[in-house]
């Protein structure tokens, strides 16, 4: 069993299992050469053969306990037939919304649009490399996919001010959204993902009042269902206030909390085992201040089932030798 389920299923505190929320890609330069040739990001994410190259990258140069697949939250709407496209420095932009195009897709069409992402996972998943290691799969969380859906463009640019007010739309989309979010969720399992994460990068835009509607209730329905294909399922809703409301209703397996929550006050109320938490942007300090603040959280977490993992992405301006350093560190603790 690798060292991350080793947490998640037998709750061990005894081991540091470590990976990082894109580890594969932008800060590596042997990613960057590939991306050079290959400016298209969604068909890049549909080349098996350069996606699972790329999902390897990282675990060639450090000693990392999974291999998370390079892939896209927003391949779910592009498998719906949304357009997606990624703009330099602005982020992704989507095409207009159909509903009534998404609720007629069929469920072969989608499997088909996205087919080369499974076949990404199959190859890694068999690869030397990932021997004794989990491979991780993803998915975005209804709200957060709802979001880019409907508003076209990343809520960090703007939300459009009338999201809110067309109720069909966005309960009909949230419907057809769990349909497919599923169908996406087996075929990953099925190609060989041990775990599943799910990303709900934009939980915190909402208020507490709101979070029921559009945040347990449509991410328990996956939970559960990541539950019956005997998958573990690691939930990460990033910007909410209480992590323990959200164990309490969602019942994920491991949850993963971002760099604005207190980490002490986590370990207190949360019995499950938790994941990440420090700021990426630690990794563009000194190694002094990155070993400080890594042992920090293996300190506070060290009689709790613990992976340690950062409170988001890494950026893409990160120096390599200080993810070798931090690895090392974490491994050595």
């Amino acid at each position: 069993m690798s060292p991350i389920k080793e947490v998640i299923i037998n709750n061990k505190t005894n081991v540091n299992p470590i990976w990082i929320m894109r580890q594969a890609g932008r800060y590596l330069p042997e990613f960057r050469e590939i991306r050079k040739k290959n400016t298209d990001f969604i068909k890049l994410c549909l080349n098996q053969n350069l996606s699972s190259e790329i999902t390897l990258q990282p675990l060639k140069r450090f000693e990392l306990d999974a291999a998370i697949i390079f892939s896209d939250i927003l391949m779910l709407p592009y498998g719906l037939n949304q357009k997606v496209s990624f703009k330099k420095n602005f982020g992704p932009i989507l095409g207009q919304l159909n509903l009534n195009e998404i609720s007629k897709l069929d469920d072969v069409d989608f499997v088909e649009r996205v087919y080369p992402v499974y076949k990404a996972i199959d190859l890694v998943s068999k690869n030397d490399l990932t021997k004794n290691k989990s491979t991780i799969g993803f998915v975005g969380a209804p709200w957060t996919l709802l979001v880019y859906m409907i508003n076209q463009q990343s809520p960090k640019v703007k939300l459009k001010d009338n999201f809110f007010k067309d109720n069909f739309l966005i309960n009909r989309t949230l419907v057809v959204l769990e349909k497919f979010l599923k169908i996406h969720i087996k075929n990953q399992i099925e190609s060989g993902a041990e775990i599943i994460q799910i990303f709900d990068s934009w939980a915190g835009l909402l208020s507490e009042n709101d979070l029921p509607n559009y945040v347990y209730i449509p991410t328990l329905n996956l939970v559960e269902y990541v539950k019956t294909l005997n998958t573990p399922v690691i939930c990460f809703p990033r910007g909410i206030k209480n992590y323990k409301n959200y164990c309490e209703i969602v019942k994920p397996d491991a949850i993963c909390i971002d760099y604005e929550i207190d980490p002490v006050q986590i370990e207190k109320e949360i019995k499950i085992p938790v994941q990440g938490g420090m700021s990426p942007k630690i990794l563009l300090t000194s190694k002094e201040n990155l070993k400080k603040e890594a042992k920090k959280y293996l300190d506070i977490f060290k009689d709790h089932p613990y992976i340690f993992n950062l409170g988001h992405g890494v950026l893409p301006e990160t120096n390599p030798d200080m993810m070798d350093y931090l690895v090392k560190m974490v491994k050595d603790y």
